[in-house]
């Protein structure tokens, strides 16, 4: 494999105010790293603002704002954490809207800690294997999930990860299945 297995391909990263720091900065390195074109999307325009394990963290530049976003444009979808972030991201139609589009279209998702919240409001996590923060496992397990404790699950078009203590394991399964498009069955990712 190419140490650059994305180069041509668009990644959004969807995000709202209060999501997990490292969780955005580790995987867009990763992506970056190997080549993606990375835009952090949100639901205002200016900065959007990061929380940093117990307390705010960073302001970072918005791309785009989702409203005005064609997801068509996107070859993949990153969805960080955080407890604030995913809940305010899932009040929002559009942003949902956005979040349906690539499970309408079968492409590659990837989503750690709280970020499925998003994926359970577009109704895509029933029937997949996935893996999340310990709080919201019950939340996969009533949407219809089958919720495993990995470090990364990948299950078709979509790599779930438990926390920034995963990073690292959920990097390496998120540029695969980014690099890949879509895979066909489900494994763990060590």
């Amino acid at each position: 494999m190419s140490d650059k297995p994305l180069v041509g391909k668009k990644v959004a990263i969807l995000v709202a105010d209060g999501f997990e720091q490292v969780e955005l900065t580790g995987p867009r390195e990763a992506l970056d790293a190997a080549g993606a074109d990375t835009s952090i999307l949100s639901l205002k325009p200016g900065n959007v603002r990061a929380w940093k394990f117990v307390d705010w963290g960073e302001e970072f530049p918005v791309d785009m704002i989702v409203e005005s976003a064609d997801p068509a444009a996107f070859d993949a979808l990153l969805l960080p954490g955080g407890v604030i972030n995913p809940d305010a991201l899932r009040m929002s139609q559009t942003a949902m809207g956005f979040v349906r589009h690539f499970f309408d279209a079968n492409k590659p998702v990837a989503s750690i800690c709280h970020g499925p919240w998003s994926i359970i409001e577009v109704g895509a996590a029933h029937g997949r294997r996935m893996t999340s923060w310990p709080s919201i496992r019950t939340d996969l397990h009533n949407a219809g999930a089958e919720v495993v404790d990995e470090a990364a699950v990948v299950d078709r078009n979509m790599v779930t990860s438990r926390g920034p203590q995963d990073i690292p394991v959920f990097n390496r399964a998120m540029v695969s299945l980014f690099a890949n498009g879509t895979n066909t069955g489900r494994q763990s990712a060590a």
